[in-house]
This record gives C-alpha cells, sequence and structure tokens, in this order.
C-alpha cells in the first residue's frame, strides 16, 4: 500500500507477527553506521521514525460503523457478491506465500552501497515499510469489525492485511541490512493516525494501490532492461510484488461499484479528481526530494513520475467518473512549478535564518502552491467511469 506501497516466514500468522516487532539486527557496527548516515536511535539498532510531515506516509482510521452498513448485505443491495466471492478465492490462493524469502545476496550487495546513496537506501525502505504498515493495521482492524456483517468481504481485508504484512516485515528485515529496523510495535501505538470518512478510504486506497502497482512494475521493467543498475536484489521481487498490489486495488474497484454514489453523480467526480490530483502531487514532490534514489537505479526521476502518473490515471479512469488529463501539456508544467516551489521551500527550512524570517518567506512560496494546485484541479477533466469494469490482471500478468 502506497497511500500512498514482507517477511521471510511463510502464511498469515508468521507475516502478523512479525509486523509487531522490529526485525533483529546485528550489533556490529550499529553506533558507527547510524551516526555516520546521520539517523537518531530509539535504542541500540533501532531507527526513530522519521517526523510526521504533510508528505509523509500516514497511519489511518475510519469510521467502522459506518463501514459495517455499508457492507451489510440486508441494507446495500448493490453488493455483488458473486464478484466478491471470486475475489475471496484469488486472495486465499496466496500465489506468494513462497516468494518473499532472502538469499545471501541482500546483505552482501548493501555493504557495497556506501556514502549518500546508502542514506538515501536507507529512507526509501523506512518510508516503504511504513506505508506497507500502515496498511496492514487499517485493513487488519476492517477484518475484525466487518466478521459478522460480511464474512466475505472481512476475510478478503483479514487476507490483504496477511499481505501487506508481509510487505513491511521484508522491508524491515532489509533495512538489517543497513544495521537498522523500525520498531512497528511502538509505531502502532504512537503514531498519530489520521480520520478518514469510509467513501474517503475508498477512494485513496484505490489510488494507493494501483499507483504501487505501477510504482513497482516500473521499477522492475526498468532493471530488467539495465541490470548494470540493480543495486540491491529487492527490486528482483517487485514483479510478483506489484501483484498483489494489483489484486489489492481490483478488490477496491468491487467496494466502489457497490456504492453507485462514489462513482455516478457529480459530487464524485469531484471527489476522484481532488484524490487523483492529492496522490499524484504528493508522489511528484516526494520523489523530486529524493532524486539521488532514482538515479542511483538509473531512472530519470521526472519521466519516471510522469510515466506512472500517466499509467495510473488510464487505470484509475476505469472506475473513477472523471480524472484529471495528465497528458494535456499544462499538466506536467504546473507539477513541475510545484516541484520547484517545493525544492524552494525545502532550501528555506534548511537556512540559518531565524524561524520567524523563515515563516515571511515561506508565506509567499506556499500562497503560490495553493493558486497552481487550484489551477490544476480546474483544468477541464476527462469524463471516465464504467460498470463494465475490466480488471487489470490481464494487463499485469
Amino acid at each position: 500500500m502506497a497511500f500512498a506501497s514482507s517477511v521471510v516466514g511463510l502464511g498469515s500468522t508468521a507475516g502478523l507477527s512479525a509486523g509487531r516487532r522490529a526485525a533483529r539486527v546485528p550489533s556490529t557496527r550499529v553506533n558507527a553506521e547510524s551516526g555516520e548516515m546521520g539517523f537518531k536511535l530509539m535504542r541500540k539498532g533501532v531507527k526513530e521514525a522519521q517526523d510526521e510531515t504533510v508528505l509523509s506516509p500516514r497511519f489511518y482510521t475510519t469510521d467502522f460503523d459506518m463501514m459495517e452498513e455499508m457492507f451489510n448485505t440486508q441494507i446495500n443491495k448493490n453488493l455483488n457478491m458473486e464478484e466478491f466471492d471470486a475475489l475471496l478465492s484469488e486472495f486465499r490462493s496466496d500465489y506468494n506465500q513462497r516468494h518473499f524469502v532472502r538469499n545471501e545476496t541482500f546483505k552482501k550487495a548493501a555493504e557495497k552501497i556506501q556514502g549518500p546513496t546508502r542514506k538515501i537506501f536507507v529512507e526509501f525502505l523506512e518510508r516503504s515499510c511504513t506505508a506497507e504498515f500502515s496498511g496492514f493495521l487499517l485493513y487488519k482492524e476492517l477484518g475484525r469489525r466487518l466478521k459478522t456483517t460480511n464474512p466475505c468481504v472481512a476475510e478478503i481485508f483479514t487476507l490483504m492485511s496477511r499481505d501487506e504484512a508481509r510487505h513491511a516485515g521484508f522491508l524491515n528485515k532489509a533495512l538489517s541490512d543497513f544495521q537498522l529496523a523500525l520498531d512497528l510495535g511502538f509505531l502502532t501505538k504512537n503514531r498519530q493516525y489520521t480520520f478518514f470518512e469510509p467513501k474517503f478510504i475508498l477512494y485513496a486506497t484505490y489510488l494507493s494501490e494501483k499507483i504501487g502497482y505501477w510504482r513497482y512494475i516500473s521499477i522492475y521493467r526498468h532493471l530488467q532492461r539495465n541490470p548494470e543498475n540493480q543495486l540491491y536484489p529487492i527490486f528482483e521481487y517487485f514483479e510478483n510484488w506489484c501483484q498483489d498490489e494489483n489484486r489489492h486495488g481490483d478488490f477496491f474497484t468491487a467496494m466502489l461499484k457497490s456504492q453507485p454514489e462514489l462513482v455516478n453523480d457529480w459530487q464524485a467526480k469531484l471527489w476522484s479528481r481532488f484524490f487523483c490530483l492529492s496522490v499524484y502531487v504528493t508522489m511528484y514532490l516526494n520523489d523530486h526530494q529524493r532524486s539521488t534514489f532514482y538515479e542511483s537505479i538509473g531512472l530519470n526521476t521526472t519521466q519516471f513520475n510522469q510515466h506512472v502518473i500517466i499509467e495510473t490515471n488510464k487505470t484509475t479512469a476505469r472506475i473513477f467518473p472523471e480524472v484529471p488529463d495528465c497528458e494535456h501539456p499544462e499538466f506536467f508544467k504546473k507539477m513541475d512549478a510545484l516541484r520547484d516551489l517545493n525544492m524552494s521551500l525545502l532550501a528555506l527550512g534548511d537556512s540559518d535564518a531565524p524561524d520567524f524570517v523563515k515563516n515571511a518567506q515561506k508565506a509567499p512560496i506556499i500562497a503560490q502552491m495553493v493558486a497552481i494546485m487550484f489551477g490544476i484541479f480546474f483544468m477541464k477533466p476527462l469524463d471516465s467511469g464504467s460498470w463494465d469494469f475490466e480488471s487489470e490482471s490481464q494487463l499485469a500478468y
């Protein structure tokens, strides 16, 4: 989940237990490693989580009582239980049960990554782990709360939490190759949770899963064409990994179809565009803050982001009633303007000026960014959406 997207052990029980604790970290060179990279430690070998910002991965909660009403078959006659049963069969198959198994190449590759690239790799693994673990927590609770109301949908959520726990555990174990780990149990209890209404959860999580698919598969295909840039073996797992994201997105498609008001009126059109832009802008700004990572694996950050956004938008247009026109010449011109202004904000934040001076200098930049985002939102959108949704599984495989 990229909202935005593995444990070594096999099966859901191993996945969930691994999700609750920090990966075991070798004790050698821990303090030296962490000091050189400038990370703060909670305790030996366990990294403090990054500060929460507007652009950082978040933990989410929702109105679970309302969710129960939405998926109560006695109340909502639009639920296509045949479709949900078919999806449940897919999730029970657990195609990736034996996929997330490490080998000896991980540690050897990590030892070769040094300097600024080493630090940016750690930040990539941390952000990815936090995002996946966020999905695990949300899906696990939804599975628990819907068990009586709709056992089929509840089990799908539980099986998706299994997938997310695997992903998070696999990423946290990768951090141990860099002599660090996250205390996921501590994060569960101490991270701030953001409340989203159920309909917003459906829009945002659908987008998170689908954009996660396009990010993973695009990186995988790039590195298959350019194996000399394969700095770390985790990327070799992305082809199968992204199919988890794709299946999750297909489930959220079925959920959106079960709530006609979310895909067929003027409010749905506005919210669809809003969430598309929120996800696209967040990714664009985040990734350009970390261009060093993408350059280290031979990607052009701007070209990669534009490709992912365009492909995600095409996929999303199959179910959302309106989407932004990402291929309009002005769209990425405005996105690039946002990127440049955001980099100016970051430079101000790193300056030695007093806080009141920084805030005064930031205000006009933020105002420009808001104006540009409104400009993008009110560009003529593309009419889209279809009840005859065709699963992306054909496209993925």
